[in-house]
């Protein structure tokens, strides 16, 4: 008999909380639709979008469908939960042009074939609204009282802003949401991040009033580190499923890198490996932890960005921490002998690079004793040094700063 799917999920680490546990447990018995929301408030997803959606693959693989819900709608709003102020205003345009290319994203986790996986954009019915026909029939059923007791307005209203009665709305777009997609295609189940308990909860409830059938919510624990902190985050910025965004490599090198604390947490959520394999390898300690970690980041980079993207990040890490050369898909800037002799600072390459955010981070990166040139270390009193042209090897200039940082310059 098959493992039950709701089992494999909290086996694995997803499963944070879900309403009537033993109801939606028989549910799951049986062949369900679900969807997830992502707000396109980018061009491109990130890594904290990879839980649900790796989520909502083992949930198509135990036989049940997905329905990936793009925000073109809710994102005219903005969702509060987590935000310290009101979020950036965007154009119809910028919204629409988001989605495209997250559609395009998903098509490589899920099966999005006849009968499949399907992708909604809620803008279809909530950009549309009568607003007094929505208050009338949605907002009547929900309660001010209980809706300010949501974590993620409590939050909001703490601070100096405080909370928009434009943000305020967004629980019940997203519910209505669930309501809509129950109607169009019978929809029992939402699944998302941690974060959005309070306005899941607002959706299955509303099914269950308006309905008077089932409906369940349930949510996933959000991407931390051993020790609570949001994990995704570089010096770079987010770390992006677009390979123009981050780099293939740059993604390898960060689950290359994680705390050996989280290694296990990270193959089990973040892989399809056999969690007998996850823990196996998470059992592994001292240096060992290393092939672990190797696995992890392969892995990772193979579901995201294709095999032979993975192969090319593992073979340009051996090479460069193994000695045995730079080849590979190390980040890589061509420079033009003009540009060069305009400017041949080490500290411009580093901004360049994007290593260093600025001429000053620049400096205190050499003043600090961390960055070399071609593995020559730079003198800390050496801020303004320069290359030069015979510095080009035949496989170009490495730059590098610390141990896990670095660059090749290629002269053209």
């Amino acid at each position: 008999m098959s493992q039950h799917i709701l089992d494999i999920l909290k086996d694995r680490g997803f499963l944070a909380q879900m309403t009537y546990p033993e109801e939606l447990y028989e549910q799951l018995k049986n062949p369900t639709t679900f969807y997830v929301g992502f707000d396109p408030t980018a061009d491109s997803l990130h890594i904290g979008h990879y839980i649900p959606i790796m989520a909502m693959a083992h949930m198509q693989k135990a036989g049940h469908k997905p329905i990936a819900l793009m925000g073109g709608g809710t994102a005219m709003i903005g969702d509060p939960s987590g935000k310290t102020d009101m979020r950036k205003m965007m154009t119809v345009e910028t919204i629409d042009d988001n989605v495209a290319h997250i559609k395009q994203q998903m098509s490589r986790f899920l099966d999005f074939s006849e009968g499949q996986a399907i992708i909604v954009n809620n803008g279809d019915w909530l950009r549309h609204l009568n607003f007094i026909e929505f208050m009338r029939d949605i907002g009547s059923a929900f309660s001010v009282n209980k809706m300010l007791t949501a974590d993620c307005y409590k939050a909001r209203m703490a601070t100096d802003n405080g909370l928009s009665f434009l943000e305020f709305t967004y629980m019940l777009m997203q519910s209505y949401d669930f309501l809509e997609l129950f109607k169009r295609y019978g929809c029992r189940l939402q699944m998302g991040g941690n974060d959005q308990w309070s306005n899941m909860l607002g959706g299955a409830d509303l099914i269950r009033r308006k309905e008077q059938t089932a409906a369940f919510a349930c949510t996933f624990q959000l991407l931390l580190t051993h020790d609570g902190r949001k994990m995704g985050k570089t010096e770079k910025g987010a770390l992006w499923l677009d390979a123009k965004k981050t780099t293939p490599y740059d993604f390898y090198q960060y689950w290359r890198n994680v705390d050996d604390s989280d290694v296990e947490k990270c193959l089990g959520l973040l892989t399809f490996l056999p969690m007998e394999e996850v823990r196996r390898l998470g059992a592994l300690e001292g240096s060992a932890i290393n092939e672990a970690k190797k696995v992890l980041a392969y892995e990772v980079t193979k579901l995201v960005h294709g095999e032979e993207e993975a192969i090319k990040a593992q073979e340009a890490a051996a090479a460069l921490f193994g000695g045995a050369g730079m080849g590979g898909s190390i980040p890589t800037t061509e420079i033009t002998r003009e540009q060069l002799a305009a400017d041949a600072r080490v500290t411009t390459l580093l901004v360049a690079s994007k290593i260093a955010a600025s001429n000053s981070a620049a400096r205190r990166l050499i003043e600090g004793g961390g960055v070399s040139v071609n593995d020559q270390k730079i003198d800390k009193s050496e801020v303004n040094a320069v290359v030069t042209e015979d510095m080009f090897t035949g496989d170009g200039l490495m730059l590098k700063s610390g141990k896990k940082k670095f660059h090749l310059f290629v002269l053209k």
